[in-house]
């Protein structure tokens, strides 16, 4: 019975014999570096995976980072607030990048574990096309009037940075196929099995935009407008890295050619669907922020730091929070291609000890990084230029209190990125909408109105950073339960599977 039902796998490409890595049709056909995503050491992969992911979301969040720390630096707290005003909408555009990049990467991951070569190359050339289309869009949207007037209302634009913002965004949006490109598409590079070239092309942006802002801003002094051209700069020559990788770099398992980038509805179809998830984190970031500048306003012009303290300090705190995430971000990618690989390989039981040692990984990552925010805020803080004491100080408290549970946020994020990776978009999307959108939009509205009432001292503003931490432990607690049912589901697919070979 054995022995037919490997003969049938190998004459039927879609069936597949899942007694060992090595008999296993599909990974025959593969180079050594993507077949060994099914037969190599877990642990060792994933630090091989996750330490130029990490590092890679790191350098790729670094862009906003380097923006508010130059901005901070030149212009004060003027520039904090622009840069804080313009953070909801470069969310949105990042978001957009991550829907086509990570969905396309899961499908190609899925596909390559499947040992479909063509298909894995259709859903990369597929994702280029979806990124020229989408920045064509972003173009259009930013610099529509109505368009982008509504958009800095909504994102908190006071009088003050109204023109700046503007200017940034604007600017910002003409350069998106160059970020669209340059982070979404370097996800493929991981999957064709070198996480270090992936590195490599995220570190080469980042450098540069560094460069490119001391010289545009510092030296030049060109403010607003020079950050934003140093951002695009950066960006543009992170992409042109990739695409010379997947066009031109000789043994690559997948490559970039124009008869795999013609649209084909059911690809299309399932990058959107895959990479739902991704897209709904960074989205709800946007509209975490919206809503939160809006509450700085309100709240903030009703203390004694005013709106415009209000904003320049959250903003401080946002962006340090999203660069802490970060790292855990990029481990719940270094993981995907080893989860979609070995989930289509039908390999369940490396599928479960790579969650759990990602679980593992990014667990650690996470505590360093609270206990390095909680030993030294004061110098975390003083990166951003922000010189007012009474400002700081406030925004070294709102950091600590707002990162508290950053010891378990990696497991709701990979949790949450194992659904994508499985070919589960709908389940990611709910995990990753609880955290930013169900849970913690309505505690910010909540918060202010029920804590000041409690005798605890605190006011609307105090309130806000209250809200993080909250929703957090209900979205964590959320993920628990849906990773204790889907453990087991696959142990229920393990036996199957095992039974079917009798």
């Amino acid at each position: 019975m054995k022995g037919s039902r490997s003969i049938m796998a190998q004459q039927q490409p879609g069936v597949v014999e899942t007694a060992s890595p090595a008999q296993h049709p599909s990974m025959a056909q593969k180079p050594d570096k993507v077949t060994r995503m099914g037969s190599a050491s877990i642990p060792k992969l994933i630090v091989e995976f996750a330490v130029p992911s990490i590092l890679g979301m790191l350098v790729n969040g670094a862009y906003n980072l380097i923006d508010s720390i130059f901005l901070g630096n030149a212009m004060g707290e003027i520039g904090l607030s622009t840069a804080t005003v313009a953070m909801p909408i470069m969310t949105v555009f990042m978001a957009i990048a991550m829907l086509v990049g990570n969905g396309g990467n899961a499908l190609a991951a899925l596909r390559m574990g499947e040992g479909n070569r063509e298909e894995a190359n259709r859903s990369l050339g597929n994702t280029v096309t979806l990124s020229l289309m989408f920045a064509v869009a972003v173009i259009l949207v930013a610099h529509i009037p109505a368009t982008v007037s509504g958009l800095l209302t909504v994102s908190g634009a006071t009088a003050e940075n109204w023109v700046y913002a503007q200017e940034f965004i604007q600017i910002i949006s003409v350069g998106f196929i160059f970020q669209c490109i340059g982070m979404g598409v370097n996800n493929f590079i991981r999957t064709t099995g070198a996480p270090n070239r992936a590195l490599l092309t995220m570190v080469i942006g980042a450098i540069s935009c560094t460069a490119f802002n001391y010289l545009f801003v510092m030296v030049l002094g060109w403010g607003v407008r020079g950050s934003a051209f140093a951002t695009i700069c950066g960006q543009a020559i992170s992409c042109a890295t990739v695409l010379y990788y997947f066009i031109f770099t000789k043994n690559v398992p997948m490559k970039l050619r124009l008869v795999y980038m013609r649209p084909k509805a059911h690809t299309v179809g399932m990058i959107l669907s895959l990479g739902l998830a991704s897209f709904a984190v960074q989205a709800g970031m946007a509209v975490v922020n919206f809503v939160l500048n809006n509450l700085l306003n309100l709240y903030g012009g009703q203390s004694i730091y005013g709106a415009e303290g209000a904003l320049a300090s959250i903003g401080v705190v946002q962006r340090v929070s999203m660069f802490s995430v970060l790292p855990l971000i990029g481990m719940s990618i270094a993981l995907q291609p080893l989860l979609g690989f070995n989930y289509g390989a039908k390999l369940y039981p490396r599928v479960r000890k790579t969650l759990w040692c990602g679980i593992a990984g990014a667990t650690g990552i996470a505590v360093i990084l609270w206990a390095t925010i909680h030993l030294f805020p004061n110098t975390i803080v003083g990166f951003f230029g922000m010189t007012d004491d009474n400002l700081r100080s406030f925004t070294c408290f709102a950091l600590q209190i707002q990162l508290a549970m950053l010891p378990f946020i990696g497991f709701q994020i990979v949790g949450a990125n194992y659904f994508q990776a499985t070919g589960q978009p709908l389940k990611s999307i709910f995990l990753s909408l609880t955290r930013q959108i169900l849970f913690l939009v309505p505690l910010l509205v909540i918060f202010p109105h029920i804590l000041p009432a409690l005798p605890w001292h605190l006011d609307g503003l105090d309130a806000l950073y209250f809200a993080t931490p909250a929703a957090d432990f209900l979205s964590i607690f959320t993920t628990l339960i849906f990773i204790a049912l889907e453990m087991r589901r696959l142990r229920k697919l393990q036996s199957g599977e095992n039974t079917c070979k009798f």
